[in-house]
């Protein structure tokens, strides 16, 4: 695992980086004084873990999670326990240490960590076996849902376009609209479907899925705009 500290406080560092040490599996990116500076590395790096202390000189650590688009699991910091209860309003924050803490304490933060990484990566492993089949002249086709680049309407007609196979039946987008994913299917037109994890680019009205140039209808492209956290 690797990890980054955000922590003003030279002694705090050196306690966290001294428990680190004892543990080799895992690996520590970076150690910053500013939230400013660790946003910087965060927009261009990532990491399993953070330790934020939650009273930085810029900014709380709170407010600083906020700004992050995608953060990482989050070990707060502090050296007031009456924190810890606001802290767990957020999702992305596993533990809080109070400090001064044990390399026991520590490590049960650690374990937390872990675990939630864990369970992050089994549903990501059933999120890509996730797939359904396509009855199509007869025939019975699997389709992984992850794989599906588009889906395009033509009248009566829908067409699915994955990364290997091409197929068109009778179906409608609105039955497929139901039954995709919404955190990774959005109507960009009222005549397509797409599957925002193969999107390359922008331009102007148009999207290109996988090198396939697509419209962008306009009452459509907040909805998508939104979906891909484009502000």
């Amino acid at each position: 695992m690797t990890c980054i500290i955000i922590e003003d406080e030279i002694p705090a560092q050196n306690v966290i980086k001294n428990f680190l040490n004892k543990l080799p599996n895992i690996e520590l990116k970076g150690t910053f004084n500013a939230a400013v500076d660790a946003n910087t590395f965060l927009n261009s790096n990532t990491v399993n873990f953070v330790f934020l202390d939650i009273n930085l000189p810029d900014i709380s650590g709170i407010d600083f999670i906020k700004t992050i688009k995608n953060p990482p699991a989050i070990i707060m910091t502090t050296a007031y326990p009456d924190y810890a209860v606001s802290s767990f309003e957020l999702d992305t924050i596993v533990d809080y240490l109070v400090k001064p803490f044990s390399f026991d304490r520590f490590l049960k933060a650690i374990n937390k960590v872990e675990e939630r990484i864990s369970v992050s990566k089994n549903n990501e492993i059933q999120e890509d076996k996730a797939s359904l089949f396509l009855n199509v002249d007869k025939t019975l086709h699997k389709i992984v849902l992850n794989d599906i680049l588009y889906l395009e309407s033509d009248r009566n007609y829908i067409t699915v376009v994955t990364l290997n196979k091409k197929l068109s039946y009778l179906d409608s987008l609105k039955n497929w609209k139901e039954k995709l994913p919404e955190n990774q299917f959005v109507q960009i037109h009222k005549s397509f479907i797409i599957n925002s994890k193969h999107v390359d680019k922008i331009a102007g009205n148009e999207i290109y899925v996988k090198s396939n140039r697509l419209p962008i209808g306009r009452s459509y492209k907040q909805e998508l705009l939104t979906q891909l956290k484009i502000n």
